[in-house]
């Protein structure tokens, strides 16, 4: 395997963990928001779209790589 390949397939399972701790981390908020905690929540999501943000960077970044 060439570096180009062995990073893209790193930063494809790097970026599927980072997928995985973000849906648990809104799991979470979204129980807190039940429980009382809007705020929290709002806060939350509000950190969460950085997330979003950089999973379409790594995306492209692993396209790049796969060329």
């Amino acid at each position: 395997m060439d570096k180009a390949t062995t990073t893209a397939d790193t930063l494809e399972l790097l970026h599927l963990n980072q997928i995985a701790i973000r849906a648990a981390i809104e799991e979470v908020s979204t129980w807190i928001r039940q429980r009382g905690s809007v705020n929290v929540h709002d806060n939350v999501m509000a950190t969460l779209l950085t997330l979003d943000l950089n999973a379409g960077a790594i995306d492209s970044a692993i396209e790049r790589l796969r060329e």
